[in-house]
């Protein structure tokens, strides 16, 4: 296998944000010749497939200001400086749903835009649920509601929610557990 590394010469942050960083890098291609790269720094984020006894399975709406609509996806949120994953899963699907898992397992890592983004996103299903009271962050506005899984899969399928992270997981789900 070829080594096509890229080399970094210099970069700079050209903006730093409450959740992201922008870097601007000068980098030399594995040719010698120069290039530029744009980098999105990004803490990480989890996102939960939280499935109860009866197959339903917990999803929020919500506006997403960048693509100007609503959105239906699975509970996820963004990693705290040091947390853990499972940390952040657990903490987030209670936040969001009010749902605190007896069981959660990990079911790996999706990277949504490696050509410019380091996000890497920490997917996990949870069960044997507990209910308790939502708590939501104050910038947070969402219904949460659940579907049964093989209608979240049919949506999914037919290209009627296209959040990645949603799809992903759902996928993933199946292949795993036959669902």
């Amino acid at each position: 296998m070829m080594d096509y590394t890229e080399q970094k010469i210099t970069g700079k942050t050209v903006f730093q944000g409450k959740i992201i960083q922008v870097e601007l890098d000068e980098i030399t291609l594995p040719n010698g010749r120069p290039a530029r790269r744009e980098v999105v720094r990004h803490p990480g984020g989890v996102c939960i497939l939280a499935l109860d006894r009866n197959g339903q399975v917990t999803l929020v709406r919500q506006y997403r200001y960048p693509m100007a609509e609503h959105i239906i996806e699975l509970p996820a949120g963004k990693l705290d400086p040091g947390e853990e994953p499972s940390a952040a899963a657990r903490r987030e699907l209670e936040e969001e749903t009010g749902l605190r898992p007896g069981k959660l397992d990990y079911l790996g890592c999706l990277l949504a835009s490696p050509g410019f983004c380091t996000e890497r996103l920490h997917m996990f299903l949870a069960r044997d649920l507990e209910r308790l009271p939502s708590h939501p962050d104050e910038d947070e506005f969402l219904d949460v509601f659940t579907m049964p899984y093989e209608q979240l899969l049919a949506q999914v399928m037919a290209g009627e929610l296209q959040d990645a992270k949603t799809v992903a997981i759902t996928l993933k789900t199946k292949v795993l557990l036959g669902l």
